[in-house]
């Protein structure tokens, strides 16, 4: 279950004008620069949902395309590492391996234990699983059991909290939010034992208000839905991830991704990603300037390709 589209843009040099960059700064996406010296403080997350269920394309992955994805992340040019371990480092301002990268799956469904969590065990590959508790504790066909979560989490998958019915959070009552967090955390301590720490957006809809509600939980970070690359500018309680499916799932797409790095910017305005009446509102930002060319390498003239991507 995915949020709406993320538009993408590029930079025209010669004009000096950037035609999407307002909307690139307000949805976090960032870009890839090529043949740049590699930054050691961010991470690009990978999200899936489902997995050879061909009923579902904007969810799902195509096992040939999802093979394709491994074989590329276990070819010796990336660090696959948990999302738990990405925050921790990126908090502690200790430094990422180049080219680090997380991989996540939103809602637990029956393929990620048929299909994905064999082929990432045996690439030895770390992953975390948000769960809706509801879903499961109903016994929705579909939907993994809590014996199974349980089974991929006693063999090293991280579990994060996905609320208890996988709700539209952003524009509802504070009373109703608080019911989702808390009655799925109730939920995670009895089957687990323990409540996750890092929480994602359900459709990826968050809004200030929710993150701070999402922070006061006692979650380490929290995730959206929206294409770009997770840097410790853009905070800790609505970070990127860029989305798989079939449409935009491909090979090219996915190494474009996993090769993003971050254009880390400030003062974006508006502030708030949930606009109610301002619409369109007055949009701005402020590009961080990179360290001087002699200690980085970073081109100054050459062009730049976007990450373009859509959630479904």
């Amino acid at each position: 279950m995915t949020g709406g589209p993320c538009p993408a843009g590029v930079r025209d040099r010669r004009r000096g004008r950037w035609p999407w960059a307002a909307a690139l700064a307000m949805l976090g996406l960032l870009i890839l620069w090529p043949d740049v010296a590699r930054a050691t403080d961010q991470a690009v997350i990978i999200m899936y949902h489902r997995f050879d269920e061909q009923d579902y394309p904007t969810t799902n992955i195509r096992l040939e395309q999802f093979d394709e994805h491994l074989a590329e992340l276990t070819s010796g040019k990336y660090t696959v590492m948990s999302l738990p371990d990405i925050v921790a480092a990126m908090k502690a301002g200790t430094p990422l391996p180049d080219r680090t990268v997380g991989i996540t799956v939103d809602d637990a469904y029956a393929s990620v234990y048929e299909h994905a969590w064999p082929r990432l065990k045996k690439a030895g590959l770390p992953f975390t699983l948000f769960v809706a508790t509801d879903p499961v504790d109903r016994k929705l066909g579909g939907i993994m059991t809590w014996d199974q979560i349980r089974e991929i989490r006693d063999q090293g998958a991280t579990i994060g909290h996905h609320t208890v019915t996988h709700a539209h959070m952003a524009g509802a009552a504070r009373d109703k939010n608080l019911v989702e967090f808390t009655e799925a955390s109730e939920r995670f301590k009895a089957e687990l034992g323990s409540v996750p720490k890092i929480f994602a957006y359900p459709y990826g809809e968050a809004s200030q208000a929710l993150e701070t509600m999402a922070r006061a939980q006692g979650f380490e970070a929290a995730f959206g839905q929206h294409s770009g690359v997770a840097h410790p500018s853009l905070g800790y309680f609505y970070l990127p991830r860029f989305a798989m499916n079939e449409s935009f799932g491909g090979i090219g797409r996915f190494r474009l991704a996993v090769n993003a790095l971050a254009m880390p910017v400030t003062d974006l305005t508006p502030a708030d990603q949930l606009i109610t009446d301002d619409n369109p509102p007055a949009m701005g930002f402020t590009i961080v300037p990179p360290p001087p060319r002699e200690s980085t390498g970073w081109p100054v003239s050459r062009p730049t390709k976007d990450a373009r991507g859509w959630n479904a």
